[in-house]
Order: structure tokens, then sequence, then C-alpha cells
């Protein structure tokens, strides 16, 4: 069994780069799939999510080249079937991103239900429901999702009951080949999604209204190839923002547009963070005690449920209490508990965990839930007393790539062993 250990106490100062963003980079992979040919896309994260995402691809009989650790060069003009098997899609939730380019393509799809973190419901109602008003017929038998179109696909206007990203996503890559206009009302804002209708519209789609909450989309007879770069990971780039807040820093983050992260700043700035912020960059510190301040996420361009672990870690050593909503997913808050673990004063009511600031942190051996909740609890050990061993650090490889080679770099004092599994 893989570890992660940290020392703490150490200084973390100096430049960390980010890489592209994982939840851009699947569904850009996903939509080559409406594009038969070779298409390149660069600053890809090389990350356990991306590996799976290729294999998906391979199995639909796509050729994938990796020239380089960032760039994938996707042929899917051999792609004939339409169907993603459970072992692929069971370890990923963001599998379902192939749901719509299918559909667009060949007019069926058969995608098993999604896996991933350990989080919340998936909830895939808002994919189908926006998807039957295109004129997809479903039908679910032996945890499949067999899509069909027997009409085609009819372009419509479509209210999401919540800005879910995956939903608008889907809806997009299916209504750049419907016939007539699509309009997606109530659509997701985040910036992933402006980068995934920029590179629809590389493509030869018509996206308009991306990043606001209505999206319109102009059916096309045919999508081409092209060669797209993935946005900056801005939640990446929040994980290190968090740390050398925490630690005080100075760090200075590279690699992503701070308007993504523009929430998210702010509330740093007022827990007591010096955040100066440049082209593609921020630079980050901290002398004062950090002060308590409450969050609740929401749909960008609220706080998101990405930044929700970092952030509550952070404020576990403000001075004073503060209340944490999570609105997005229910079962984010099992970070807190492995972080109490070290000593933090975190008590649940439901989807509000009220945070009781505590001097110190001390290193304890605890085990990461989640993705986040993981790069968070490493985040505890670079300031708690003594070691702190987390493990189940697979979670951590899905969404962050060199995690520790990355706070080397910055000072930390933290290595990757291996220990014997005693479950």
């Amino acid at each position: 069994m893989e570890v992660i250990r940290i020392e703490g106490g150490h200084p973390i100062t100096g430049e960390v780069t980010v890489e592209g963003a994982k939840n851009s980079a699947l569904k850009l992979m996903a939509a080559t799939i409406l594009a038969p040919g070779v298409s390149t896309l660069t600053n890809v994260p090389n990350i356990a999510d991306v590996h799976v995402m290729g294999k998906v691809l391979k199995e639909l009989g796509a050729k994938i080249e990796v020239v380089d650790e960032h760039t994938l060069v996707i042929d899917t003009s051999a792609v004939d079937r339409w169907e993603t098997p459970y072992h692929l899609v069971a370890q990923m939730r963001a599998s379902t991103a192939v749901l719509g380019p299918l559909i667009g393509r060949f007019g069926k799809a058969t995608v098993a239900m999604p896996g991933g973190c350990n989080i919340g419901a998936r909830k895939i109602d808002m994919h189908l429901l926006g998807l039957q008003s295109l004129g997809v017929q479903f039908d679910m038998s032996h945890g499949d999702i067999c899509a069909t179109t027997p009409a085609g696909l009819t372009g419509t206007n479509v209210t999401l009951d919540f800005a879910s990203v995956g939903a608008t996503e889907n809806l997009m890559m299916a209504a750049v080949r419907a016939k007539g206009v699509t309009t997606i009302d109530n659509a997701a804002r985040e910036p992933e999604i402006v980068d995934l209708a920029n590179m629809l519209n590389e493509m030869g789609a018509k996206v308009h209204g991306a990043g606001s909450p209505v999206i319109e989309v102009e059916g096309v007879d045919a999508l081409y190839p092209v060669e797209h770069r993935v946005v900056g990971d801005r939640i990446e780039a929040g994980t290190f923002i968090a740390m050398a807040g925490i630690c005080g820093g100075p760090v200075t983050v590279k690699g992503f547009d701070p308007i993504h992260l523009g929430l998210v700043l702010k509330k740093y700035e007022l827990m007591g963070l010096d955040i100066e912020r440049g082209d593609m960059q921020c630079t980050v510190s901290r002398t004062s005690p950090l002060r308590p301040v409450d969050i609740q996420t929401l749909p960008f361009p609220g706080f998101p449920t990405d930044m929700q672990a970092q952030t509550m870690c952070a404020l576990a050593l403000a001075q004073g209490s503060c209340i944490v909503t999570e609105n997005v997913f229910e079962n984010r808050f099992m970070f807190a508990s492995e972080l109490s673990r070290m000593g933090a004063d975190i008590v649940i009511e439901g989807h509000h965990a009220i945070v009781h600031g505590v001097e110190r942190f001390s290193g304890a051996q605890v085990k990461a839930p989640d993705l986040r909740g993981g790069a968070a609890l490493v985040m505890a050990g670079l300031v708690a007393d003594g070691q702190t061993t987390v493990s189940d650090i697979y979670h951590i490889d899905r969404g962050y790539e060199h995690f520790v080679e990355k706070l080397l770099a910055l000072g930390a004092h933290v290595e990757r062993a291996d220990i014997p599994d005693l479950d």
C-alpha cells in the first residue's frame, strides 16, 4: 500500500506551475469522438483519470499516441463502437462524458452507470432528461444506460433544474449535431464549460453564450479534428494557494487564470492571506493569524465544492468559529472526521460544518476519503506537529500530477512510501 508521509513544521516557499484542468481535459478527450480524424490536445495532465478516459476511448476504437507527458494525439477515425464497459466507467464518473459525443456521432450509445469519488449520489437524471428533449430514448437495463435516437436529434429548449456541469457538457456535445437550434437554460458557467465550447467551435460547431446561464447551440452537419490547449487547472492552483496560506508562503502559483478563482481568492483575503494577482499566476503569503470566514459551496461563479476541503483545513486553524455549508455533494464532509483525528474541532450538522479554530494540528495516520479531501489532509500535515501518514492516496493520484514532487520543490518534507497492507 502506498502512502504519503509528511513531517510538519517546515516552510513552504517558491514557485509551482499547475497542469491542465482535469475537469476540462476529460471532456475534451470525449469530444474528439465527434470529429473523425486526428485531434491533438496539449497541456493534458498526466493523471490517473486521464489514463482511464484514454482506455475508454481505446475501447471504442480510438488510437491514442502520447507524444510527451502532456500531449495526446487522438485518432477517432476508426471509432466504430458505442458501448463503454463498466470496469472503466466504475472508476470515474466523468466517463459518462462520452454519452453526448456518441449520440452526436452514431445516434446511439450504451454507457454503464458512473462511479468515481464517494462524495455523493451520482444524479445523471438531468443528463437524461435534457437529452430526451433532443429526441433521445433511454432504456436502463443491467446497470447500463442504452440510448437511441429513432427520429434523429432535433434542437429544442432545455431548462436544467440545477446548473450541472456534466449535464451541460453532454447536452452541448449532442446538440452540435442536432437539427436546428438548442437552447440550454440554467447552464453551468464553469471555465471548463467555456474551454469545451471553444474547442467545439474550433471543430466547426456553433456554440454561443458559454460562460453565461444561457447557451445556444446551432446544429451542424459535420465537425473536424483540431489542435487545442487545455485550460489551466484552477482547483490544483487553489490547492497550492491554500497550502501557501496555511504555511505562510510566499508561494507563486503559475499556469492558471486568477479570474477563474475569483470568489475563492476574495474569501482567502478575508481569511488574512495576501494575494498578488498577475498574468496567469498569483503570489500568496500570510503574516497575520488566519481569520474565520463563512463559506458555502455553489456552482460557478460561486465557491467551488472542489475547494471546500482545502478551505476547511485552513479554517480549522483560524482564530474563531465559522460555518462551512456544502450545497453540491452530500458526502463531502467525510474529510472532516479524518481532520478531527489530527485535532480539528468540527461539528457536522446536516450539510453544515461548524468549525471551531484550534491552535495546532497533531500528526496522525489518516485516510484520503476522496480526491480533494486527500490533498487537504496532506496540507494539514504540512503544519502538524510530528509526522502525518496519508493512505488511500490513489484518490490524490486521480487529480494531481507529481503532487509529492511539487511539494518537495517548495521545501516540504514529504515522501511517497510503500507499507504493508494491513487490511
